[in-house]
């Protein structure tokens, strides 16, 4: 028998039943938005793309359930299977979910439970992973970090204010997070003693067992420093910024048949397509069976900074094939120096290559991209995240870049258009080697090895991501850092590399 067959099923119950009044909204703060999508929706496609997660069920804040289901359908969310009221406490919404899943169950049945608060979003795979690889051995699991903090306990003393009465020893505390995760039958059992306690008050999970079950060990998971809950108004600016710097890996590349059976009979553009990595992709996709138009200045005199050449270059493109499945934008300009001693000229046209026509190009495909449920791939640098001193110019259209990325995959959603952005590391491109001059061979990236992610990206279901193309360093043992990681990672170091 499989592992598969025999392993325990596995449930995530997202506990959204929050107000949002702490944060000053008129509405439950899970339906915030940020980096384009609500936060209960980052938070669902967490466990929706976890492959240790077979069902997800919502507890919603009362009145708002519709809301929550509409995300979900809009999304796709495959796993979700109900979205339910939750309770006026967050010890009732857990007690509503224990009856839900049992009733579904059935007598004797058992299964792992997964809570997590629907507003810590930026919950990583790995915290999920060990989590349930946890609940082989114990039957609950709490997450939590080392406080990087003094805690203190303090007393109030009539009208004086607080004192200390406390301080703990910080190598013993840890800040809790979630998931908890439980065995259903022992969660369940907590819950029955605990609801049958007169005095019973709990403001989570894991003290319950702790409370009720004394003799069931409740073991500890490492979570993450940006597993952050969104609680106040400085905690939205903080996880927008941070989703907005968040880079996603490349999807795994594929056999040739999988490419071949993909491409073949699709039609993709390149725009910057006469060399280095647009020439790259071009090619590849040819030889897997595409039909490319590599339009490019020097090659087939299309300039991407006129919106007349790209409206005729596509045109021609769905003219001849009926059809336009991928649109890819490579094309840039690196123009390097002070702002301040900089021509009209040359900002005119850095703005004109690296930002607008990305924009001209967008516009001039959608309709063509909705036909077909196609895709627009553009091209950024890691100089987005933090302009650079005589980068002014490349770093800020970078930049723009993410954000029409970001800003298109939402409002293009709806009509089943794809849109992501490729950041790849120092790449050997002319462009570069123009910029730089020769560099120590193997410190760059190739413009095939970026060529090939491209197409992994191109041809994987995913919208609304910066996809990080790095060079694999053979000698790492270290698991690679996740988005969020290199995230802040970039902000607290202020240190870029310049990416072409």
């Amino acid at each position: 028998m499989s592992s598969r067959a025999i392993r325990r099923r596995t449930c995530a119950v997202v506990l959204a039943g929050g107000s949002g009044q702490r944060v000053g909204l008129a509405i439950p703060k899970q339906l915030l938005k940020i980096a384009g999508k609500s936060i209960l929706e980052h938070t669902l496609c967490v466990f929706e793309n976890a492959p240790e997660i077979d069902e997800i069920i919502v507890l919603m804040a009362p009145g708002y359930t519709a809301e929550a289901e509409k995300i979900v359908a809009r999304a796709g969310l495959s796993k979700v299977s109900r979205v339910l009221p939750g309770g006026a406490t967050r010890s009732e919404t857990t007690s509503l979910a224990i009856r839900a899943v049992s009733e579904e169950l059935g007598e004797g049945e058992d299964c792992n439970l997964l809570f997590h608060d629907a507003v810590r979003p930026l919950l990583s795979g790995r915290v999920v992973t060990e989590c349930v690889a946890a609940l082989e051995r114990y039957e609950a699991v709490d997450v939590a970090i080392p406080s990087s903090d003094t805690i203190i306990v303090t007393r109030t003393h009539g009208g004086d204010g607080e004192f200390i009465t406390e301080v703990p020893d910080r190598s013993r505390l840890r800040r809790g997070q979630t998931p908890q995760a439980f065995h259903l039958s022992t969660i369940r059992r907590a819950y029955e003693l605990a609801l049958a306690d007169p005095s019973f008050e709990a403001t989570d999970d894991c003290s319950v067992v702790l409370t009720y079950l004394p003799d069931v060990p409740v073991h500890v998971v490492m979570g993450d420093e940006y597993n952050m809950k969104v609680t106040q108004p400085v905690d939205v600016f903080i996880a927008d910024k941070l989703f907005q710097l968040a880079s996603t890996a490349a999807p795994a590349p594929a056999g040739e048949d999988w490419y071949r059976e993909r491409l073949t009979g699709r039609t993709m553009l390149v725009f910057g397509g006469s060399y280095g990595i647009g020439a790259d992709i071009a090619r590849l996709a040819e030889q897997y069976g595409a039909t490319v138009y590599a339009l490019g200045r020097s090659t087939t005199g299309t300039h991407v900074e006129n919106p007349a050449d790209v409206e005729d270059a596509i045109t021609k493109a769905y003219t001849e094939t009926g059809r336009i499945d991928y649109v890819v934008n490579t094309a840039g300009v690196l123009r390097i120096g002070r702002l301040a001693e900089t021509s009209d000229e040359t900002i005119r046209e850095a703005t004109a290559v690296n930002y607008l026509a990305p924009v001209n190009i967008a516009r001039a495909s959608y309709k063509y991209l909705a036909e077909s449920g196609g895709q627009l791939l553009l091209f950024t640098s890691s100089s987005y995240t933090r302009g650079r001193s005589e980068y002014s110019l490349y770093s800020s259209a970078k930049a723009a870049v993410v954000n029409l990325t970001q800003a298109l995959a939402e409002e293009w959603a709806e009509d089943g258009v794809r849109v992501n952005c490729v950041n790849p590391e120092r790449t050997a491109t002319p462009m570069r080697t123009n910029a730089f001059g020769q560099e120590p061979e193997g410190s760059l990236l190739s413009s095939e090895a970026v060529a090939l992610s491209s197409l992994d990206v191109l041809l994987s279901p995913m919208t609304g991501h910066v996809i990080d193309v790095r060079q694999q360093d053979p000698t790492a043992t270290a698991a690679p850092l996740s988005g969020f990681e290199r995230a802040i990672a970039s902000v607290l170091s202020g240190r870029e590399t310049q990416d072409i």
